[in-house]
């Protein structure tokens, strides 16, 4: 089997899509600051041990208030990528700010990192029909790839034709390689298991099974996401609603053992190293 991307979206608990409007206190703030280095380091041990490298999509304003950590990362052969400024949806901007937002966030994990910034990740894979000029920004911004497109049916992102595999996705006028997650195909629907909470949630069966589904694709390109904030489960629960709340935290307490047996079973590689692969290669091109 080939390399699995493996990518972690990293912002404190409180920015979480499902917490939007409320107002967090700011004693819980620095609590859940504090939280999100504790668990990320956490993480760097589990991929120390186990040789695994991966791509750490980070909210731009983390590397002000934890430029030692985004260091660490980087120091560990890990890629550094975007998660936008403050972990806003593209819903909430124009072209112009969108654009702004990308150059705050990059240059400030580029300084803090000492590397270059060529990945983005949407908050709440939030590029979605409504936002595809969101794909036109990242081209004149500079950027290599995006993985912010997920092809399933959700009530707050996806599209659910886009392709399962790495892809083109046309804008108004520019193109942009695209890294979907990893979905299992049953009949006419894709069911997303690449991580979340759907990680937490499903067997690890479904995940092996999208995994070995996506690796057969041509080209091969599985990818995982997962959040720091989801491997602490003793943290200060967010006052969400009874769904949301779910989502949250099904399955919280067994997501490390269960992601220490990811680390046994896969080879993992970076997003960015898998883009130099497909550079040469043709691939679909879909408009979004």
């Amino acid at each position: 089997m080939n390399e699995v991307m493996l990518t972690f979206d990293v912002e404190e608990h409180h920015r979480i899509e499902a917490a939007y409007g409320w107002e967090c206190p700011p004693e819980r703030k620095r609590e859940y600051a504090d939280r999100l280095g504790a668990s990320t380091r956490r993480l760097l041990d589990a991929l120390a041990e186990h040789s695994a490298l991966a791509t750490f999509f980070i909210v731009g304003e983390i590397a002000v208030t934890h430029p030692k950590l985004v260091r660490d990362i980087a120091a560990a052969g890990h890629e550094i990528a975007s998660h936008s400024w403050d972990h806003r949806r593209v819903h909430r901007f124009t072209a112009e700010s969108f654009a702004e937002d990308l150059r705050k966030s990059r240059d400030a994990l580029e300084q803090a990192s000492g590397t270059a910034v060529v990945g983005f990740r949407a908050p709440t894979f939030s590029i979605v029909r409504e936002t595809s000029w969101a794909i036109d920004v990242l081209a004149e911004c500079g950027f290599e790839y995006d993985s912010s497109i997920f092809p399933v049916r959700h009530d707050r992102y996806g599209i659910a034709d886009a392709p399962r595999g790495p892809f083109l996705a046309r804008g108004t006028s520019r193109t942009m390689l695209e890294l979907p997650p990893v979905t299992l195909r049953l009949g006419k629907f894709n069911l997303p298991v690449a991580g979340g909470g759907y990680f937490r949630l499903f067997p690890l069966a479904l995940l092996h099974a999208g995994v070995w589904q996506t690796s057969s694709l041509d080209p091969p390109a599985a990818m995982l996401y997962f959040h720091p904030w989801e491997f602490d489960p003793d943290q200060p629960r967010l006052p969400l609603s009874r769904l949301s709340r779910f989502r949250t935290y099904v399955g919280i307490g067994r997501a490390l053992p269960r992601f220490k047996k990811l680390l046994t079973r896969y080879r993992f590689a970076r997003a960015i190293d898998v883009v130099k692969s497909l550079r040469s290669r043709p691939l679909p091109e879909f408009q979004v």
